[in-house]
């Protein structure tokens, strides 16, 4: 078992604390989240999720595979997929190779959610690695260098993607879209990410997290999703 995966199965074990609140699209009412206690789950009742995607049938969703691992995640087509499926390389080649299909999930249509962000898997617009481990509610599940992993690759998504590790109630297992359908910058991203695919040298595995301009760059977008 690797580092992580102790940490993230230590981490899965304490109980979840703070307040989750309801956002318009909830029906019914969610109790706050207690010490120990599951967070309470309402429907979610909306025809888009809280990124602003339509919510989405399986007929719009295909099963993507995560280049360079064991891995398929269910997802919105195109460039949506192209960035998520991105991050999920990511992650396996630089926090957790060990990672199994089963521990990658991406679109469900169950509408049953605990906070608003998790409406965004009813778009295909958000995966979670290893939510079991980084549970809603938990913080300081991942290490500090694997942390610095998730900065840079938020850094390098120039704030199209948002990690759930920087919301009030957070989860840490949760990456979405966080930018509108349309929006200029998504295209832009999975037009880089698809150069780097083809290019030697370029993309996962070969990205070194301690340059000082990529920890600047990290750093600055950190205080940026801190004032989201």
């Amino acid at each position: 078992m690797t580092s992580i995966s102790r940490r993230g199965i230590l981490t899965a074990g304490f109980g979840l604390a703070g307040g989750i609140g309801l956002a318009t699209g909830y029906s019914g009412t969610a109790q706050a989240a207690e010490t120990g206690h599951t967070p309470a789950t309402s429907e979610w009742t909306r025809k888009t999720s809280a990124n602003g995607w339509p919510v989405t049938s399986h007929d719009d969703i295909t099963l993507h595979r995560v280049e360079g691992s064991p891995l398929t995640v269910a997802l919105r087509d195109g460039e949506t997929a192209t960035v998520l499926t991105y991050i999920a390389r990511r992650f396996f080649y630089e926090i957790d190779s060990h990672l199994r299909p089963e521990e990658v999930h991406g679109h469900t249509s169950d509408r049953r959610v605990a906070t608003a962000f998790e409406s965004n898997y009813l778009s295909g617009t958000a995966l979670t690695i290893r939510p079991d481990a980084y549970p809603l509610g938990a913080r300081n599940g991942l290490f500090p260098q694997e942390v610095t992993v998730v900065r840079d690759i938020l850094a390098e998504c120039g704030g199209v993607i948002r990690w759930g590790g920087d919301e009030p109630v957070p989860k840490e297992s949760h990456f979405q879209i966080d930018v509108a359908p349309g929006d200029r910058r998504l295209k832009a991203l999975a037009g880089r990410i698809d150069a780097w695919r083809r290019t030697p040298g370029q993309g996962p595995g070969a990205i070194d997290t301690s340059l000082p301009e990529r920890r600047r760059a990290a750093r600055a977008m950190a205080r940026i999703q801190a004032g989201h």
